[in-house]
């Protein structure tokens, strides 16, 4: 049985770092799991997740020419990611927005610029006693 992309196996944690795990496959080859392919949500240690030993199923997602697997445990289990929510029938559609074109995103990012430009200014000058503040 060849290691091919896609394939779903079975392996054992052989070793665990920082960035992710070493697992044993079939034919005694071994792939790597990165941290962000262990679990759905964010992994801040991986110990928490995984331990050597422990049997997984991984899925294969590639596989390169200098014989590095890389390998998903998220992607390997059975159910589907949530689906995104659809809009309801009772929510008004959305008029689509015209698509601005260069000058106009210029214009409002100069505008933009210049009024934050302008309360920088006035907030440091009154802050260290510049041109607007009062002299005894």
């Amino acid at each position: 049985m060849s290691i091919e992309v896609g394939s779903k196996l079975q392996g054992k944690v052989t070793g665990i770092t920082n960035f992710g795990a070493f697992v044993e496959l079939p034919e005694g080859k071994t792939g790597l799991v990165h941290i962000s392919e262990v679990a759905d949500n964010y992994v801040k240690d991986i110990n928490e997740h995984l331990k050597v030993g422990e049997e997984i199923t991984v899925k294969v997602l590639n596989v390169e020419a200098d014989g590095k697997i890389g390998l998903s445990i998220k992607k390997a289990k059975d159910n589907p990611a949530p689906n995104r929510r659809k809009p309801s029938q009772s929510q008004p559609k959305r008029k689509p927005e015209r698509p601005e074109n260069f000058e106009s995103k210029m214009n409002q990012f100069l505008k933009d610029s210049e009024d934050r430009l302008a309360s920088l200014r006035k907030h440091t000058e009154s802050k260290r006693g510049g041109r607007g503040a009062k002299k005894s």
